[in-house]
């Protein structure tokens, strides 16, 4: 059997993806401005970070203009509920010393 470690999710080790996370699990979609406010992240953490939960199927992006500005909207596919769900429950096993 797997020591409990070895159940978390590489694709979340990263505070940020953490966090990013974290905050689409609690709403349905966010706007790029909300999530980088939401974390106190730059424009180019948030949208590497992003990129890389994206690449692994964990996110979602919508990208259109709202008049003449971009706008981008983030929410949690349903891989990566699944997926955030799964670690957090290896974390809670992992601080209750559980199998």
């Amino acid at each position: 059997m797997k020591h409990l470690i070895h159940t978390l999710n590489k694709a979340f080790d990263n505070r940020v993806r953490l966090g990013v996370m974290a905050v689409l699990m609690a709403n349905e979609t966010v706007s790029f401005n909300e999530l980088k406010d939401a974390l106190d992240l730059t424009d180019g953490n948030l949208a590497s970070h992003v990129s890389a939960l994206e690449k692994a199927g964990y996110v979602l992006v919508n990208k259109q203009f709202v008049g003449k500005k971009p706008n981008t909207t983030y929410q949690a596919s349903k891989e990566g509920k699944s997926a955030f769900q799964d670690h957090l429950t290896a974390l809670e096993k992992l601080l209750r010393g559980s199998a």
